[in-house]
């Protein structure tokens, strides 16, 4: 037998107490509220966030006034 591939498997190969233990681990991630892959899938909650202001605005102002507070950030 070679070596245990997904996690399932590898899971199946500890002792009952460490299967405990991942379980837990498990848990308390997804508790946290864990997103699944290393990095998750972006969310965009923001979209939209700012359409009362798109009537106001065009992008290109938009990007010169980001500019100018970036400059004046430094």
């Amino acid at each position: 037998m070679g070596e245990p591939k997904t996690l399932e498997e590898i899971v199946k190969h500890l002792a009952p107490a460490d299967q405990d233990e991942v379980r837990e681990f498990a848990e308390r991630l997804l508790a946290k509220g864990g997103t699944t892959g290393a990095h998750g899938q972006p969310k965009f909650a923001w979209a939209g966030a700012l359409r009362d202001l798109r009537d106001r605005y065009t992008s290109v102002e938009l990007q010169h006034q980001i500019a100018r507070w970036r400059i004046e950030g430094e």
